[in-house]
């Protein structure tokens, strides 16, 4: 290429319009679910985590004792499921109402 007024050529690098290869090899992983589980404590009563499940949820009152049941007997239930952003909200929720939750990837 010439420089106008110049006279002289400048070298110029073309990138290539495609590449044999892939340059990196990033994958793309499926949306995978996120899910809200909530800890058994030794401060709640069960009577009120199933409340908490019926107020937040929604869940009919055989769903909520069962995942309280779960919590108490086994130490932990997965409460809800969804993305990422939805479990952040839940877990934010359980805090507020004084439960111990957390959210992990649904493998």
């Amino acid at each position: 290429m010439v420089s106008p007024g110049s006279g002289t050529m400048e070298a110029v690098s073309i990138a290539p319009s495609e590449l044999a290869r892939p340059e990196t090899e990033a994958l793309t992983a499926p949306d995978v679910p996120w899910v809200t589980v909530v800890w058994n404590d030794p401060v709640n009563l069960m009577t009120y985590v199933s409340f908490v499940f019926r107020e937040y949820f929604g869940y009919d009152r055989k769903k909520a004792d069962k995942l309280m049941l779960q919590v108490h007997e086994e130490g932990r239930s997965a409460v809800s499921n969804g993305s990422r952003e939805e479990m952040e909200r839940d877990v934010a929720a359980m805090h507020g109402y004084g439960l111990w939750a957390t959210m992990q990837q649904d493998r």
